[in-house]
């Protein structure tokens, strides 16, 4: 019985996925032909042995030459390639033919010329070159290589009159520089100096740049000929004229000139080249100028080197920003060295022409002192009084007053025409000032120069218009009231003070109150004083008044000047006195600051007087002051977002005062648990150390945590 053929077992594959890197067939391809799998042999060498098989392979290759040309015309290399086959089996007049041919395709192929000229070149066929030459340069006159190749054939066949001809030919077509340069060093090579000179004239005129003209200069310098030199340098500068002026030809002519030892013709070169040239454009100038003023000049020259180059870079500064005033100022200082007063003037007019292009303050800052150091330079340099006088007048012209002004202009001129003993002038420019734009330091400048002349009617005159613009200006009152004090005028100045500490709004009321009182105290008048602190403590109580009133409690008990012969016991009795006022104002400062939200100044002023009481006072009122003093507890509260919403807690410290917890029974009652707890640790542990309470924190509420309740502990937290 057969057996059944079993099937052979197909592998299972079992990643169907797609493999990462494809092989396509294109990269087979290349494979293969990268490692040359399909090797073709190379064809058979013939050796031809008889002339029938050489005439038939050239019936061959001249077919299949033919065939490739009818196919294409137009592709120069087949003729080339059919051209150059023809030479290499010496068929020169078939080779000529199938050029000649060529050219009939395209006449215009460079490469097809020069391979015609190398292929009768070659074969020493020299005429048959020349003409071709002739006929290349007569069809492409522009192609150089065809010049150039021309000429040197002349040029090695001895025929030098020819290759001149040549170059004639091609300078008659203006080519570019290189080619003149090329026949310059031809006529050199065989030493025809006039003709390589004749050459140049041409050449500068042909191509008139400024490098051309210095190769020609140094041409004649390099020749020997220093004066031809110097004459073509000439001839350059008037050529180009004033408007078309270059620095390097200048460089290049105050360098032959340097060379030649005429630093002065150098130095005179260089300056004229500075006066005409544009100062961006003579950068190098500069340079070269500084150079030479450093080898061979003086110290003046060096000088006026460096200045000339500053001044240049502050010119292109101001150019380049005009509203750029810190500039402005480097140049005019700059300017004011050299002393020309013709320059300075059309330097500060060229300055103050650059007005900021908007009406705010801030742009005319730096701007105004412009006009001001013009005016100063007027009246202290050129010592011009008329000058001077119109300058501040056209700048006092020029500020939009009505927005904003300058006070110092306004006083510098007014001082200016005092200077020149013309009073009644600066009286009405500064009188027209107050007019127009009324500002406290044009009052407070106008006030000054009225009491330096002693005219003091005039200052009360303007004290009271100072007043009218400003009635809130402490400093006016107390300035005013001072100056009735200087002219010893007392009721006046206790007028003046009563006036002003009448007004409904000040801006610094405290100094007013002290000057008054200081005032009132000076004069030994105590009980008018007394008044004005109680006068002001109606108006506030911040504890630097209530402490300053106590101070001056304590003060009315020195003796002053005229008490040198008080005994002793009346001064004891008047010591006693003022301790017992002062003590009296602390009390009432205590019992006025309770319902202060600030619990900051209540501390404040119960130091001052415990220290007050440590110093005048017996052990019965320290003690007193101690018991009033407050313990500093730390507390927490909630903390809320602009937007409302809570963020957390914060801790802070609060003052709880011993007059103020007698009068909450919870905090007294927190207290004492606090105390029976603790005596309640002491009895438990007999034997703990000192000092080991502090280690255990007593915890109150949640809100509270009360520290240490000793006085000394409270002093140190402070601290």
């Amino acid at each position: 019985m057969e057996r059944p053929q079993k099937m052979p077992k197909v592998a299972k594959v079992k990643n169907k996925a797609p493999a990462e890197i494809q092989i396509t067939a294109e990269q087979l391809l290349r494979e293969a032909k990268e490692r040359d799998l399909e090797i073709l042999p190379p064809p058979p060498k013939q050796k031809i042995s008889d002339p029938e098989e050489l005439a038939d392979y050239q019936h061959r290759k001249r077919r299949d030459f033919e065939d490739s040309i009818r196919k294409n015309r137009s592709v120069i290399s087949n003729w080339i390639k059919y051209a150059q086959w023809e030479e290499s089996q010496k068929a020169v007049d078939r080779a000529r033919s199938i050029y000649e041919r060529a050219l009939d395709v395209d006449h215009r192929n460079i490469t097809l010329w020069l391979k015609y000229t190398e292929l009768e070149m070659r074969n020493r066929q020299v005429n048959h070159a020349r003409n071709l030459w002739d006929r290349a340069v007569t069809i492409l006159p522009r192609a150089n290589q065809f010049w150039y190749k021309y000429t040197y054939m002349e040029e090695m066949l001895g025929n030098i009159a020819g290759a001149r001809q040549v170059f004639d030919r091609w300078m008659e077509w203006e080519p570019d520089e290189q080619p003149w340069l090329t026949y310059i060093k031809f006529e050199l090579r065989y030493k025809e100096i006039d003709r390589a000179r004749k050459i140049y004239e041409r050449f500068v005129y042909v191509h008139p740049d400024v490098k051309n003209w210095i190769k020609y200069a140094r041409f004649e310098e390099n020749s020997g000929f220093i004066s031809g030199a110097r004459k073509v340098y000439e001839r350059a500068v008037e050529f180009f004229g004033e408007e078309t002026l270059d620095e390097k030809l200048f460089i290049a002519f105050a360098k032959f000139e340097e060379g030649q030892r005429e630093h002065d013709r150098a130095r005179v070169i260089y300056k004229y080249a500075l006066d005409h040239i544009p100062k961006e454009y003579a950068q190098e100038l500069y340079k070269n100028y500084t150079i030479h003023e450093k080898k061979y000049g003086d110290r003046t020259g060096i000088e006026d080197v460096i200045v000339s180059k500053r001044k240049f870079q502050y010119e292109e500064e101001v150019k380049a920003n005009p509203n750029n005033y810190d500039a402005w100022f480097d140049y005019l200082r700059l300017v004011e060295s050299e002393g020309n007063p013709d320059q300075i003037r059309e330097t500060y007019e060229r300055a103050i022409a650059n007005v900021p292009p908007t009406k705010e303050k801030q742009f005319w800052r730096r701007y105004i002192y412009l006009w001001i150091n013009y005016a100063l330079w007027e009246e202290l340099t050129a010592e011009d009084e008329e000058r001077t006088r119109q300058v501040y007048r056209a700048c006092l012209q020029l500020l939009p007053h009505r927005i904003f002004t300058f006070t110092k202009v306004w006083l510098l001129y007014a001082h200016f025409e005092i200077r020149f003993k013309n009073l009644t002038a600066a009286r009405k420019s500064l009188g027209m000032a107050l007019g127009m734009c009324p500002k406290d330091k044009l009052f407070r400048g106008y006030i000054d120069l009225e009491i330096q002349l002693r005219e003091f009617d005039r200052c009360r005159t303007l004290y009271e218009k100072f007043l009218e613009f400003g009635p809130e200006n402490c400093i006016t009152w107390m300035r005013f009231a001072e100056l009735e004090m200087l002219l010893g005028d007392t009721e006046r100045a206790r007028a003046i003070y009563e006036l002003a500490v009448s007004q409904p709004r000040l801006d610094m009321p405290e100094l007013l109150w002290k000057a008054y009182i200081d005032f009132e105290t000076g004069l030994g008048e105590f009980e008018k004083a007394r008044l004005l602190y109680e006068r002001l403590l109606e108006r506030t109580l911040h504890v630097k008044v209530w402490m300053s009133y106590a101070q001056f409690e304590m003060s009315c008990a020195e003796p002053g000047e005229e008490d040198e012969e008080v005994s002793a016991e009346e001064a004891a009795d008047r010591a006693a006195q003022a301790v017992a006022l002062a003590r009296r104002v602390y009390e009432r400062a205590n019992t006025a600051l309770r319902g202060v939200k600030d619990k900051e100044e209540r501390v404040l002023l119960l130091e001052a007087w415990r220290t007050f009481e440590e110093t005048h006072g017996d052990e019965i009122s320290n003690e007193k002051v101690k018991q009033k003093m407050p313990r500093r507890i730390k507390r927490r509260q909630r903390v809320q977002a602009e937007d409302g919403t809570e963020e957390g807690w914060e801790e802070f410290f609060d003052y709880i005062f011993p007059e103020d917890e007698s009068a909450k029974p919870n905090l007294k009652l927190l207290a004492n648990a606090k105390l029976w707890k603790k005596k309640l640790e002491e009895i438990n542990q007999p034997t703990t150390p000192e000092g080991s309470d502090g280690n255990d924190a007593d915890k109150g509420d949640s809100d509270t945590s009360v520290s240490s309740s000793s006085e000394e502990d409270s002093d140190e937290e402070k601290e």
